[in-house]
This record gives C-alpha cells, structure tokens and sequence, in this order.
C-alpha cells in the first residue's frame, strides 16, 4: 500500500526578476503600497504593477487589504508583503480535509444526506442570483452552475451530442480538484459536489435538478445526470 502525502505542494516556481524587484520594494516600505506607488517607483504601467502585485498575493507573498485613511473618499486598495516563514512554511490542507471528512463519515448517522444539505447550502451561497422577475431556463440554468464549477477548480463541459434543454442532460466533469479525497471518502465529498449543482440550480430558479452524480465511472471522468425539478420547480 503506497502511503499519499498528507502535505499540500511546495512553494510556487522562482520569480521573475521584475515581480521579484515588486516583492523586495514591498519588504522594504514602511507602509502598505498602493498600485500607483509601486508604478512609480518602478517605472512600469499601473496595469503591469497589479499584475505583479496581484501574482505576489497568489503566491502568498503578500496580501491585498483596504487601506486605512481618515480622509473622506473611497479607500484603496494596499498591499503589503508577508512576512518570509509564513508565506513559505509547509500547509496540510489535504490532511485536514482527510480528518473532517472522517469524522463525517464516522460520526454521522447518514453522512450522505449531511453533506447533500451542506452542499446546497454553499450551491446557494455561490450561486449568480438571477433579479426577481428574471425567468432563468435549463440551459441558462446549467450555464450557471458550469461556472460555478469551473471558479471551483472542476473541469465541467456538456456531454456532446446533448442539449441544456432536454428533459435530460449531463455534464461531465473532467477534473475533480479534491480527487485524493473523494477517493477515500466518496460517499460525502461527491454527495457535496452533488448537493452543491442543487443548490446553485434552486438559488437561479432553473426548472431542472441535480438527480445524480456518477464517481469515476473513468478514472479522470465524472457524470453529472440532470432531470426536471419537482412540480417543475427547483
């Protein structure tokens, strides 16, 4: 039996020299900088500054805050470089994940029902919230929740030769960004995913649902099977 790191990927690759250049002038201000600040003092467009400064916050090296001001207007935003042992320490995400996922599994009666609901909860939460009257169709429906998979790290695209309007429709996910889990704990991390295409399709009022969702039915491949909703309702 291969044992799997329980530790998340090492730092990111080297930097380049200009965002490096933006990393080190943030380590020496004496305060939060601002996009303006760094282009100037760089001799960059503003846009290549936030493109840097922005890059740093990806890589965790800095942070991205409102600026603190007394003066009326609206505040900018800041950015200030993390300190070096915090930014490059190892993280155990997958670790954690592998505990809380137990404990649901072991701990609660139905963990699948557990984690349907829960996962409605975050569908609605993340879910483009149509405007009142706005009437929202199966294929606006399951456009919605294909982005939301896609901002959640899924590789989601509609299976070919079927349409968004049909009684019956799949999406078929290519990528499961938490595949090592869901390996070990597929009866809650896929009813999550399950629950989470619900809760979206419920927020937008789509007239279809989430009936199904098919685990690895290939390696890399899961099937999403979507059906009207009850009373044609979401």
């Amino acid at each position: 039996m291969t044992v799997q790191p329980m530790t998340d990927p090492g730092p990111a690759p080297p930097l380049g020299e200009s965002r490096i250049r933006v990393l080190e002038m943030l380590r020496a201000a004496q305060r939060p900088m601002g996009v303006q600040d760094v282009a100037a003092r760089t001799g960059v467009h503003p846009n290549t500054a936030r493109f840097h400064l922005d890059g740093l916050v990806d890589a965790r090296l800095a942070v991205r805050e409102t600026e603190e001001r007394d003066q009326p207007g609206r505040p900018r935003m800041v950015y200030r470089a993390v300190a070096e042992n915090a930014a490059t320490g190892l993280r155990s995400y997958r670790l954690l994940a592998e505990m809380l996922t137990g404990i649901v599994s072991d701990r609660l009666p139905h963990p699948e029902i557990a984690a349907v609901e829960i996962g409605e909860a975050w569908g609605r939460y993340l879910a483009d919230r149509p405007a009142p009257l706005q009437r929202v169709d199966a294929v606006e429906g399951i456009r919605r929740v294909v982005k939301v998979l896609q901002n959640t790290g899924f590789a989601p695209e509609m299976t070919p030769g079927e349409t968004a309007d049909t009684d019956q429709a799949t999406i078929s996910i290519r990528h499961c960004p938490f595949l090592e889990i869901a390996e070990q704990h597929r009866e809650v991390v896929c009813s999550l995913h399950l629950g989470l295409m619900r809760g979206v399709l419920q927020e937008v009022r789509a007239p279809i649902t989430a009936e199904r969702l098919e685990p690895f039915v290939e390696p890399s491949l899961c099937l999403a099977r979507l059906g009207p909703a009850p009373n044609g309702q979401p």
